[in-house]
């Protein structure tokens, strides 16, 4: 039975006043969400065995205030390891870690890669029976530097402020002031102004680490001694469609070497000797006919063709019929159409079923479907129960952050250039699987060759690519090797240099 509304409360200003008082009495969820953090960061003691060294270390995990135009804006999540072992007097390098999406939480690499604790995976990088648990990481970075995982804003336990707009930090420009303001705060509050600074950034976390190599010169004056780029993006450096057909040929080659659909005189040889010559085909000879368009007789079309198809597995035919240029997720659908399998965007070792084999495209990414589970809950594990940071909020493994402001006009691999160029200390190190789909290895090279095109700072660069896909260090001997690799980066970094590094040649030498 519906009851009769009362005359009184049909009068319009009757209405308002009481929407208004329902206005007012119902609080900001960003403020009901804040309030549930702690007030005090939360710091444990524990102990590690890293590469045979026992290593004792705090992990505090808590928030820091964002700011804008002198208020407080947000509260950024992080979780900081700090080693303890050692005498006062050690100047240690610090880590400043997080991941992409953009939307994601710094979980991937905090709780697979280079944190003390991680995801329980089999030695190949699959996973096993869920509920997946921890275990010990013996070859976290945490025994030679310092790390701080950041959460950026809508991600992790970090949220807007009662009032303020909850995409203020949704975008290229404003994630990166925001994260660039949490550093600043963090090196001023814990006297970091003397270590040895470090950016790692995965997947969009490369576009963030790019920018923020130069917005951290430009407008807070910390200069970094070196920035990692895990799963590179294409940093905004210019490139057309062809040549992006070009350089993801080598992926659709490791991709077919991993899934035995080779001839056997290139299934047999090494992944890296095979993708060599993938790789100078695709340059020197399959980009070239690409750029000609249909300029091209039917005997080098026909030729190309049968090439394309020995190094992706794919028939001469499908190639053809696709003008000689396939697409991603053409090429994910079509491997292994005839058993009825896909494979995997982020790693394309991992295969999926779809319900519609007939579909052009696959209907999802089994790679994610692999991790999102295990991850999701062994961070809630770790930070509730280990770490002891438990409030009655939700941990955002994906943070609602659309829309996202792309900035036109903003150019993350200029910025990054231009932190090379104010600072001819500063070093990259690019890392990537070979079987990464979404950020393939082969762009990731030809990205960095065109950042400075005159090779001024081609000594400054270095790649390791290893045999996994976009979280290549899922795979055992790939955690072991890429972060051996951090640590050779990091020695080299701090390389004592006579000599400054900009040297005139005399005339005629």
């Amino acid at each position: 039975m519906r009851m009769p509304t009362p005359k009184s409360w049909r009068n319009p200003i009757t209405q308002s006043v009481c929407f208004l008082l329902l206005f007012f009495a119902i609080p900001n969820l960003g403020a009901q969400e804040l309030d549930l953090l702690p007030d005090e960061p939360v710091v444990t003691q524990h102990t590690a065995t890293i590469r045979g060294e026992t290593v004792r270390y705090s992990a505090e995990a808590g928030t820091l205030p964002i700011r804008a135009d002198g208020r407080v804006t947000a509260e950024m999540f992080y979780t900081a390891y700090t080693r303890t072992d050692l005498p006062a007097s050690t100047v240690r390098p610090l880590v400043f870690s997080f991941n992409g999406g953009p939307g994601t939480a710094s979980v991937w690499m905090h709780m697979g890669y280079t944190g003390p604790r991680r995801v329980h995976y089999d030695d190949n990088g699959f996973q096993v029976q869920p509920p997946v648990g921890l275990e010990d990481n013996p070859e976290s970075l945490l025994d030679v530097a310092d790390i701080v995982y950041i959460d950026p804003i809508a991600t992790g336990f970090s949220r807007m402020v009662e009032g303020e707009d909850p995409h203020m930090y949704h975008g290229t420009l404003s994630d990166i002031q925001s994260v660039g303001e949490f550093i600043r705060l963090f090196i001023l509050r814990k006297n970091r102004w003397a270590s040895p600074k470090f950016l790692i950034g995965e997947s969009y976390g490369t576009t963030r680490a790019s920018g923020l190599a130069g917005h951290l010169a430009d407008a807070h004056q910390i200069y970094l001694n070196g920035v990692i780029l895990v799963s590179m993006t294409g940093l905004d450096v210019q490139s057309g469609p062809d040549i992006s057909f070009a350089t993801s040929l080598p992926q659709y080659a490791a991709t077919a070497w991993f899934h035995r659909q080779l001839a056997p005189e290139l299934q047999n040889r090494p992944i890296a000797d095979f993708l060599a010559e993938v790789e100078e085909f695709a340059l020197d000879t399959y980009l070239p006919t690409l750029v000609r368009g249909d300029q091209i007789d039917d005997a080098t079309r026909n030729q190309m063709a049968r090439r394309i198809a020995e190094y992706t597995g794919l028939s001469p035919v499908y190639v053809l019929s696709a003008n000689l240029r396939i697409s991603s997720s053409r090429f994910w659908k079509e491997l292994l159409r005839d058993q009825r399998l896909t494979v995997g965007r982020l790693d394309s070792r991992y295969v999926g079923v779809d319900q519609d084999a007939a579909a052009e495209t696959p209907e999802y990414d089994p790679a994610m479907a692999d991790w999102d589970g295990p991850f999701g809950n062994a961070v809630n594990i770790y930070l509730r129960q280990e770490l002891g940071y438990d409030p009655d909020l939700k941990y955002n493994i994906w943070g609602p952050v659309r829309p996202w402001n792309r900035d036109d006009g903003a150019n993350v691999g200029e910025m990054l250039r231009s932190a090379m160029q104010a600072n001819p200390y500063m070093k990259v190190l690019i890392q990537g699987g070979y079987f990464d789909a979404a950020t393939d290895y082969f762009s990731a090279v030809y990205s960095i060759s065109h950042l400075q095109p005159g090779g001024e700072f081609k000594d400054r660069f270095r790649f390791a690519w290893y045999e996994s896909g976009h979280m290549m260090y899922l795979r055992k001997p790939d955690l072991a090797n890429s972060n051996q690799d951090l640590r050779e980066f990091i020695d080299w970094c701090m390389e004592e240099n006579p000599d400054y590094p900009y040297r005139v040649r005399p005339a005629g030498g």
